[in-house]
């Protein structure tokens, strides 16, 4: 394998996989973003085709990630210090392949008869455990606010476990006329609303999700076909968003398997 060995982090190389690694602006300019690990890059590859280059550190990696390293070997790869790699990786402890990919353009469905709406989700972690539930319920499209934290992040694309490679997933997304268009029912998820097992769920649906501290704005929630709550006890003031998403969504699976 031929690969070019950094040991400066004031190489130019360096200096632009660390502005991929840290900068949601830099991701969006160079339409690129890193992969950590070597489940994420064998799922891209299933999906999507080939990285454009690989990141590997000095040393002995894993079994796993040697041998994708061998199947990828015509790729140009970067060896970096093992201190420098870990600059680069969400994660304290990496399978020691990193990949650089081009990030999908993607289109939003014409009609979606199942639809994820976030507004303003701050936490990658939570936002990628959504996308992938997303996937796992067959969601059609999720679309994201602009206040949302970036999707192709790699501490989002970590939680997603992939699951980014297959969803339509459209950012930036005016949530009030995308849930004006939607060609069924929005519902927006509140403390106080119709509880989630009384409606009717077999028909189009789409779930609005909120913030984790603030919830959705009064304007998002005026927006919706009506609001929508997860009975829970007494003593719990609120769900975490990720679990509200997962709840919501596979209630409607459920109802719609009978």
């Amino acid at each position: 394998m031929a690969f070019k060995h950094i040991t400066s982090r004031d190489n130019p190389i360096f200096k632009q996989l660390k502005r991929l690694a840290d900068s949601s602006r830099e991701r969006s300019r160079e339409n690129k973003t890193l992969l950590d690990g070597v489940h994420l890059i064998e799922s891209y590859l299933h999906a999507l085709g080939e990285p454009v280059s690989l990141v590997i550190p000095e040393g002995k990696s894993s079994a796993e990630a040697t041998a994708l390293m061998q199947q990828l070997e015509h790729l140009s790869t970067v060896m970096l210090p093992t201190l420098m790699f870990a600059e680069l990786t969400p994660v304290a402890s990496s399978t020691g392949i990193l990949a650089v990919i081009e990030i999908p353009q993607i289109l939003p469905p014409e009609r979606p008869q199942f639809s994820l709406m976030l507004e303003n989700i701050q936490d990658p972690g939570n936002l990628g455990s959504m996308l992938r539930t997303a996937l796992g319920a067959g969601v059609d499209a999720v679309y994201c606010s602009k206040g949302c934290t970036d999707v192709w992040s790699p501490k989002a694309l970590r939680g997603g476990q992939g699951a980014q490679f297959h969803l339509t997933v459209i950012e930036g997304a005016d949530l009030p006329q995308v849930m004006q268009d939607f060609p069924g029912n929005v519902f927006a998820t509140t403390l106080n609303g119709d509880s989630l097992y009384a409606l009717d769920l077999t028909s189009p649906t789409a779930f609005v999700i909120g913030n984790e501290g603030a919830g959705l704005q009064a304007e998002t929630i005026d927006a919706a076909t009506c609001r929508v709550s997860i009975p829970t006890d007494a003593r719990l003031e609120s769900l975490n968003a990720a679990t509200a998403a997962a709840i919501c969504l596979f209630e409607r699976v459920r109802q719609c398997a009978k």
